[in-house]
């Protein structure tokens, strides 16, 4: 694939220095670049390894001058990322699926499949499914019963859907995902120990034997349209209604999202997450890696959780939140101030303890 800088122009709404006229074949940092690659030296910072490399066309940093540097061609962004995002969209052709439905796809006569769709190698489709226009569903996937999933999808190897969901249009599951496998929801005959400590906060409990009964899930999970699910990530069936995610919403890999849960629009759930059954995420919430959120709790539209963090409550909109358990960004850094300083703290108050004498001491 050969683009015109014209074109990557247009695509990136980068102002254009130069020859218009020049292809390349993709990106490379600076130090690297090939001839017909596009050098990324958006600051100067990486702009010092262009003389090391070949590039002839860079994207540069406002106020560079590409003859500095030897370039033909420069190209200059408001927002470097975000020029990023859609460089990547142009080079990135995604998974090798031919056109129609392979051989050995297992599809239910009953299946419903929208025009130009791509079916890959041994995809099981069951009875009932619908499929929207220009799906493209790489290899091993398997879809249950009932489900319905929107157009210009894009299903990567592996991913498992199970009967009943509701999928939007433009989503992308990755590789291994799980969407729909039944709740982690179990009762006993009397209150589990997990009950009686919830309840009086106790500290220790008495034995109690009994056996786990399982809650079948009978809900189904629904995902809003521009939802990108990753790697080995699952989200749970509901019990009873819908496990939901919001349009718009990125899931990282290897983040788990229990059942009855509802995440908003736009929000951003990093890797090793987990979200316990029925609690409730607002718009545009942030959740970085290993963040843990309890069961049947609220967070607020805005709300950003820094790493590891551990929720237990709720959390009002647009607060920003660190520490396990959790607690606003500038309380957790005067926390960890302190502790900090306990040792010398401890040290301060052994040494007043020598020197204050003990009753009758000096009698």
């Amino acid at each position: 694939m050969r683009i015109p800088l014209s074109n990557v122009a247009e695509a990136l709404s980068a102002r254009l220095d130069g020859n218009p006229e020049i292809e390349i074949t993709g990106a490379a940092e600076p130090a690297r670049c090939g001839a017909d690659q596009l050098a990324l030296a958006m600051s100067p910072k990486y702009a010092e390894g262009l003389p090391q490399g070949l590039a002839r066309a860079a994207i540069l940093y406002e106020g560079a001058d590409r003859a500095t540097y030897g370039l033909e061609t420069a190209l200059f962004v408001t927002r470097p990322r975000l020029a990023m995002a859609h460089l990547s969209r142009l080079f990135d052709p995604g998974p090798e699926i031919a056109p129609g439905i392979h051989p050995t796809a297992v599809i239910d006569p009953s299946a419903e499949i929208g025009p130009d769709a791509s079916i890959g190698p041994l995809v099981v489709i069951g009875s009932g499914v619908r499929i929207g226009a220009r799906a493209r569903i790489a290899s091993h996937v398997s879809i249950a019963e009932g489900t319905r999933i929107g157009a210009d999808v894009l299903i990567h190897s592996g991913a498992r859907i199970s009967g009943g969901a509701q999928i939007g249009d433009r989503v992308i599951l990755h590789p291994n995902c799980t969407i729909g496998a039944d709740g982690f929801a179990f009762v006993t005959e009397r209150p589990s120990s997990v009950e009686r400590v919830r309840d009086g906060l106790l500290d220790q409990i008495e034995p109690d034997p009994q056996e786990w009964t399982r809650l079948h899930s009978l809900g189904s999970v629904e995902i809003g349209d521009d939802v990108e699910v990753g790697a080995c990530s699952s989200i749970d069936r509901g019990t009873i209604r819908a496990t939901v995610i919001g349009r718009g919403t990125k899931i990282d890999n290897h983040v788990q999202i229990g059942h009855n849960v509802t995440v908003g629009e736009d929000c951003m759930i990093c890797s090793m997450a987990g979200i316990a059954g029925s609690s409730r995420l607002g718009d545009r919430v942030v959740l970085a890696g290993k963040v843990g959120v309890n069961d049947n709790i609220f967070i607020g539209d805005d709300v950003l959780a820094g790493g590891a963090a551990k929720i237990f409550t709720n959390v009002p909109a647009g607060r920003v939140v660190l520490g396990n358990p959790a607690v606003k960004m500038s309380t957790n850094l005067e926390t960890y101030k302190a502790l900090r300083r306990l040792p010398r703290l401890l040290r301060d108050v052994a040494a007043l303890k020598k020197a204050v004498p003990k009753p009758g001491q000096n009698d």
